[in-house]
């Protein structure tokens, strides 16, 4: 029975190809939609995620100064060499410590130049940022310590200043400093919020202090905590310090931010996985758009074949059996919708994520429920068109014109 319901619907759908083109549209258009926006979404909190490790492993940066919103801190008084000193030395979960300052500047080479930014770090930068040197070298201690004028740059610094010219062992300008390329740093792309990481010269601390800024101001410290050690006991300790070395008094709040990159990373997770969810639900709106069609068409089919459901009434069909002829053609044009959705969503996505230039993450369950779910809609807006065939009286049915 079921076989030749189907044969039916297949022989309907083929005789009004057209009415069922347009009819399964709507169903197309639902679930590709939401096939596309989940992809979409889980590429790009694939992304945050790994634009986030890129930053290092349980790395905590502690901030002069309290966060009052976007882009705006508090006054505070900045960090020294010695604050760096003792969170390595007094916190025992720490693995490494990277203090660090920054200073916009245009890095002259020749006759080109590039805006970029100059940082002055420690040797413990490479550690906690998980950041190799994939040609040249890193500072020797001797630099470190007496302030030579020599830099490590970025992938993008190389390719704008020196394109496919050997970089190691030139010398670049920096504003008042020349200093010597002695190293390349492997590249790491935008990073969360959309800044190119790769776009840095490095320099020792000593040197920057010296040369770039003139004091001897630490603007933020970079903390790496062993992988087996929890970063909230460690993050814990740091405050606990700080506020001892910075006097900061029982009634008073922080002056400074300790801020844990796990923590931004669940955030910004948690945010487009809200808006993965919401895009999802908007896009399934056109999965019911495409049952309210499927209901109509079937209404039609069923005044157009109101004789011949008559016929089949009269020479002995159940209404069982014509309710189920009726909802297994609606089930066929949406089942045909969900499936032609599929191939549209798997093409729109893989051409969305090379042009976004996000991950191509498909997840099999979205597409078996955005298919399970159109051959619901199919079966829920079929019913009442069946119903209304199935309850026809047959010698009403067979005066019908």
């Amino acid at each position: 029975m079921l076989w030749n319901a189907l044969h039916v619907a297949l022989e309907e759908v083929r005789r009004n190809l057209m009415r069922s083109i347009l009819t399964i549209l709507g169903i197309v258009i639902g679930v590709a939609a939401v096939i596309t926006m989940v992809t979409m979404g889980s590429g790009a909190t694939a992304q945050v995620t790994e634009q986030i490790a890129s930053l290092g492993s349980n790395l905590l940066i502690v901030m002069p100064g309290q966060s009052l919103g976007p882009g705006q801190r508090s006054t505070a008084p900045p960090f020294d060499l010695d604050d760096a000193e003792a969170i390595l030395a007094q916190v025992r979960s720490v693995r490494a410590v990277a203090p660090q300052s920054t200073s916009p500047a245009t890095a002259i080479y020749g006759n080109e130049n590039w805006s970029t930014t100059v940082t002055g770090v420690t040797d413990g930068f490479f550690a906690v940022r998980n950041w190799p040197v994939v040609l040249g070298r890193t500072f020797l201690d001797a630099e470190l310590r007496a302030g030579t004028a020599v830099c490590i740059i970025g992938d993008t610094v190389r390719k704008e200043l020196f394109g496919q010219s050997e970089a190691i062992g030139e010398r670049i300008r920096l504003g008042k400093l020349a200093c010597k390329v002695i190293g390349l740093l492997e590249s790491k792309g935008q990073s969360a919020m959309g800044r190119d990481q790769d776009n840095l010269v490095l320099v020792p601390l000593r040197t920057f202090q010296r040369r770039v800024s003139g004091t001897t101001d630490i603007a933020m410290i970079q903390v790496s905590i062993s992988d087996a050690l929890s970063t909230d006991k460690a993050k814990r300790d740091i405050v606990y310090l700080m506020r001892e070395r910075r006097r900061v008094s029982a009634v008073e709040d922080d002056d400074f931010t300790v801020l844990d990159t796990r923590e931004i990373a669940e955030t910004l997770t948690g945010t487009t996985r809200v808006l993965t969810l919401l895009f999802g639900a908007v896009a399934a709106v056109s999965l019911l758009v495409g049952g309210i069609g499927i209901m109509n068409i079937m209404l039609v089919s069923v005044t157009e074949r109101t004789r011949e459901i008559g016929i089949r009434l009269a020479i002995g069909a159940l209404e069982h059996e014509v309710l189920m002829q009726f909802l297994v053609e609606a089930s066929v044009l949406s089942s045909f919708g969900g499936v032609f959705g599929i191939v549209v969503a798997l093409a729109a996505s893989a051409a969305l994520a090379d042009f976004m230039q996000v991950p191509f993450i498909l997840d099999p369950a979205i597409v078996v429920i955005a298919f399970a779910f159109s051959v619901a809609v199919g079966v829920i807006f079929g019913y009442l068109p069946a119903r209304r065939a199935a309850h026809l009286d047959p010698i009403e049915a067979l005066r019908h014109e």
